[in-house]
């Protein structure tokens, strides 16, 4: 009765959607062949009276047309460490939502488990060729353009997808027949968690050393030729199969100059995250359709209706400011209370402007406040000094200003009804610098001691960086040089990395000349230390991302990222 319900459930699931299965290799001609390897998932394999030997040549299923089309595909390539094809949830979740946009899914289904005495990809690339190639020769009968196949992956199989997206001008088998004459590279890649990225895990293991280490390096079997596409990445900052070699993936890619996203989740292990960071990857890049007109955030972001006080404060008493300069502004600190509190935590917020200046109403700032008033949260926004001081570093004095704003939030919060162990510091381009410098530097005093607000800690639960500007050394006064690609780029010396250093969230344009190497190199120096932080790189903006946006990208949703990272707090 077991068998008969396990059948009945299988079938009802393939009757659930319709698909149409083509096997990728001629009898006989399937490279590599070996008796123990299956092409099946594993909701098929795990079936009462399943037949391994009819399901011994890797398949491609089509699936439904999209009742609209929209010219373009997707390749669904579950993981399953090669050793079987088991994310049969995934794939379902995806063909729905593509087919949903006007994508036609395609469900690749490669040879498992490993081969022997191979490389553990090696047949599931040459089938993952393969099975390109078809896609590709059939497309015009589909429905859709050659040049728009995209994949998404996971695991094992966001391995495979990487083989696929860097390495197509190097053939996985000798040619069978005419087919191999197609080209076999991919369009676009959203990639993952992929796993055996790094040298020490590239044999099939998890990152023996967390893919941390002076001699840990990208896998060689990636050849990163000129066929290869832009892609996005997406890891759990605590996967055992190491979100750094994502990192080094997105490098790589930015060396060559090929657009690329990289998504980071804290505390997240082995899993799929942001499948709609992956849609706004493609909208952004425009490989299906044209974007929207952009719009001004300040457009979007009017109303001060859920703003229910606004008190405004010098951060220093008279004649007690250190350093003081004349030509200078006088910094100040101003609260808005939202009209409906749903939470104690305070974040205080600040704009950029190259430490020459800087504007608590610009649109790095207003939108940021009013949107986080609408959901509760207390802002307090921060004047501090500028332009540069003369005769000292670009940022102390605006580092002087944070380190007493905070004390001053801290000391207060009480009294309003607040938590002043919830407090977080938001800043972007030189206030994301600044951000940095309140995150991990907070037990280096930046001024002595003026009164007893002075003896508050001035730490900070969480930082918010938005394209922070400077935080490297091939760009310490200006753009990032090598665009912070190079090894040489190291992590500015003023970030000391004390044992306060808090999480964070990066926001960062992928092609920004303040570059999002940036953000990147100060994530995986936090992970280094334990400290879990999430990061976002977006394709092709530049530095501002977010003042002018097309809808249906992350340069218009990125307030939301924001939403989600303090959701806790």
């Amino acid at each position: 009765m077991k068998k008969l319900f396990l059948l009945l459930g299988l079938l009802l699931s393939l009757n659930a959607f319709a698909f149409e299965r083509e096997t990728i290799w001629p009898k006989g001609k399937m490279p590599d062949a070996q008796g123990h390897q299956i092409a099946a998932m594993t909701d098929e394999a795990e079936t009462p009276g399943f037949n391994a030997d009819k399901h011994r040549v890797a398949y491609i299923e089509w699936f439904d047309k999209p009742a609209v089309s929209n010219g373009a595909c997707m390749i669904l390539i579950s993981g399953g460490s090669y050793e079987v094809c088991c994310d049969v949830g995934l794939i379902k979740m995806w063909r729905e939502r593509f087919t949903a946009l006007g994508y036609q899914c395609i469900n690749f289904v490669y040879r498992t488990p490993r081969p022997v005495g191979l490389d553990i990809y090696q047949t599931a690339w040459e089938d993952g060729q393969r099975a390109v190639r078809m896609v590709r020769s059939e497309a015009k009968k589909r429905g859709f353009d050659p040049e728009k196949i995209g994949t998404i992956s996971m695991s094992a199989g966001s391995h495979l997808a990487l083989m696929l997206a860097t390495s197509s001008q190097t053939p996985a088998y000798e040619r069978v027949d005419a087919l191999d004459d197609v080209p076999c590279h991919i369009n676009w890649a959203i990639v993952n968690a992929p796993a055996y990225v790094t040298t020490d895990g590239e044999t099939g293991t998890q990152a023996l050393r967390q893919g941390y280490g002076p001699e840990i390096e990208l896998s060689k079997c990636f050849r990163f030729d000129e066929k290869t596409c832009p892609m996005t990445l997406h890891h759990g900052g605590a996967d055992p199969w190491t979100p750094n070699g994502s990192t080094l993936v997105y490098r790589q890619l930015r060396r060559m100059g090929i657009p690329a996203e990289l998504h980071l989740y804290p505390n997240e292990g082995h899993g799929a995250f942001g499948l709609e960071r992956g849609i706004e990857f493609i909208n952004q890049m425009e490989f299906v359709e044209k974007l929207q007109p952009e719009v001004d955030i300040m457009e979007r972001y009017t109303s001060d209706d859920a703003r229910a006080q606004h008190i405004k404060e010098d951060i220093w008493p008279e004649g007690k400011m250190p350093d003081r300069q004349d030509h200078q502004c006088e910094p100040y600190i101003e609260w808005h209370m939202p009209k409906t509190l749903k939470t104690k935590a305070i974040q205080i917020i600040y704009s950029g402007g190259s430490y020459e200046g800087n504007g608590p109403e610009s649109f790095e700032v207003t939108p940021a406040r009013r949107y986080l008033n609408e959901l509760g949260m207390t802002v307090v926004t921060m004047k501090y000094r500028t332009p540069r001081p003369k005769g000292m570093p670009k940022h102390i004095t605006a580092w002087q200003d944070l380190q007493r704003a905070i004390r001053l939030v801290r000391s207060e919060a009480e009294k309003y009804g607040l938590d002043p162990n919830k407090i977080g510091i938001m800043g972007s381009s030189a206030g994301g610098h600044l951000t940095l410098m309140g995150v991990t530097s907070s037990r280096h005093n930046s001024y002595l001691p003026i009164d007893d607000i002075d003896g508050i800690p001035c730490n900070v639960q969480w930082g918010i960086g938005i394209y922070p500007a400077y935080a490297l050394t091939d760009g310490l006064e200006g753009w990032n040089t090598t665009g912070g690609n190079d090894d040489s780029a190291l992590l500015a010396p003023e970030f000391t990395f004390d044992l306060d250093t808090a999480p964070m969230l990066f926001i960062h344009g992928d092609a920004d000349g303040w570059a999002a190497m940036n953000s990147v190199k100060t994530w995986e120096k936090m992970r280094a230390m334990g400290v879990q932080s999430e990061l976002h790189t977006l394709a092709l903006r530049e530095h501002c991302f977010q003042h002018f946006a097309s809808p249906g990208t992350g340069s218009y949703t990125w307030l939301e990222r924001i939403g989600e990272f303090l959701k806790l707090k």
